[in-house]
């Protein structure tokens, strides 16, 4: 009698030695001619094959100083070889008086490719890494015989010499050495910039760290869009707050360009003091009906509730850092971070998206004010209707961030939706554009 188990395992062992057979056969064969490519390229597997390089290191742990600080010394190293590189006070002087002297045409301050030429080659190899002919011919103005600007090249040169002076310099705070600065980084490099700023020499030291608060908060509001509490170094090189941070050298500035720029002495002194005048009950803290009065005092309810659940609270208040996102989301409605922030408060259910639901939800405070006020009521059809004509979103029934980012009236979109005083503005704008008394 046939054993059937006995033949299943002899069939099944005899197909995995074939298939093994053929499988080392197809490895030889590959092998074969993989030497024999090599051969008619002139290698050799005898040859010494050199191991690839290494191109990873990992970044040393906490319980590894000695590896932490050879790290930092190390970095230390390479970004002052990196500052030397750069152009100091008297060779841009030297450069300028080059550029003078070579000038095509004096009396309009041109100089033509070939005199620009002659001063790359006695300028020295430091400037011949800026002034390329590609930077030439981006530098032209429109000028018939292709002359560019001596004074062009030179304010070219010198934002070029500050850019990377920049870069080394906030490098430094740079703690983990991966391109971006984590808020105590920020905190450090700030606090030690201040003595350098002659139009913050009136400020006490003991308002030095609110200060820094103040300064560090705006660069992790708009550059920290992921909220990961660190901000990229190019990033910060390519906005311009770096720029109003260090506007703070002039000595005198009017009082106008002080209150616009939120890093003076005056602009901070401000956003705190009103701070300090929400805090009734002087805790250091604000609660919901603290921070109802700020600014006009006409934040709706359900917004001002939204905020206290969205935000970061202490036992339901909230502390200064916090309020000053709320602040810099207030003040700059038109920006996209600000609209991202302002749009996650009026996302009800964490949605990514505005319903009728959530328009009416903010919609009822408004209402209620009307009615005290013994205004004429508005439909909520009529406001949600308004709402989605303005915004026009591509789901008529959703209203995504994207669609109030595109649709150029975001500001005004969640102004209505938040603020009775702005409600009220835009609901009288006809009349009060047709009022003769107004002309």
């Amino acid at each position: 009698m046939i054993d059937v188990k006995t033949l299943l395992k002899s069939s099944i062992q005899r197909q995995t030695e074939q298939n093994k057979s053929t499988k080392d056969e197809n490895l030889n064969l590959e092998q074969e001619l993989y030497e024999k490519y090599l051969g008619d390229n002139g290698v050799s597997l005898k040859e010494e094959i050199l191991p690839i390089p290494r191109f990873h290191h990992r970044l040393p742990k906490e319980d590894e100083p000695l590896r932490q600080k050879l790290r930092e010394e190390t970095r230390s190293n390479f970004l002052q070889r990196r500052s030397r590189h750069l152009l100091d006070n008297a060779e841009l002087k030297s450069l300028w008086t080059l550029l003078d002297r070579h000038q095509t045409a004096p009396e309009e301050q041109l100089i033509s490719y070939s005199d620009f030429k002659k001063v790359v080659a006695l300028a020295g190899p430091k400037v011949q890494h800026y002034f390329t002919a590609t930077v030439f011919a981006k530098l032209q103005q429109g000028d018939p015989q292709g002359k560019v600007s001596i004074m062009s090249l030179f304010n070219y040169i010198m934002r070029k010499v500050w850019m990377e002076q920049t870069r080394i310099g906030l490098s430094l705070y740079d703690t983990s050495g991966q391109g971006y600065l984590r808020e105590g980084d920020l905190e450090s490099y700030i606090t030690e910039l201040i003595p350098t700023l002659p139009q913050l020499e009136g400020l006490e030291k003991s308002f030095h760290s609110f200060y820094v608060c103040t300064a560090v908060r705006k660069f992790l509001f708009f550059l920290d869009t992921l909220r990961a509490g660190r901000v990229r170094i190019l990033d910060v090189l390519a906005c311009s707050f770096l720029d109003d941070l260090l506007e703070l050298r002039v000595e005198e500035a009017s009082k106008e360009i002080q209150e616009q720029n939120w890093f003076s002495a005056r602009s901070a002194l401000r956003v705190y003091g009103h701070y300090l005048n929400l805090d009734r009950d002087h805790n250091g803290l604000l609660n919901i009906n603290e921070l109802a009065g700020y600014g006009t005092g006409t934040l709706t309810q359900p917004f001002l509730e939204r905020v206290f659940q969205t935000c970061l609270t202490y036992n339901g208040e909230m502390d200064y850092k916090t309020y000053l996102d709320v602040v810099l989301a207030l003040e700059n409605r038109s920006e996209p971070q600000a609209l991202a922030y302002l749009f996650r408060i009026l996302d009800l259910n964490n949605q990514s998206y505005l319903n009728a639901f959530s328009l009416n939800y903010f919609f009822r405070a408004i209402e209620d004010q009307l009615k005290q006020q013994g205004a004429e009521p508005v439909r909520f059809e009529d406001f949600k209707d308004e709402l989605f004509d303005m915004v026009k979103p591509k789901d008529p029934l959703k209203i995504t961030l994207n669609d109030i980012l595109s649709c150029g009236k975001g500001e005004t979109f969640v102004s209505i939706l938040i603020e009775f005083q702005a409600f009220w503005s835009y609901e009288s704008r006809e009349s009060v554009s047709s009022d003769p008394s107004q002309d």
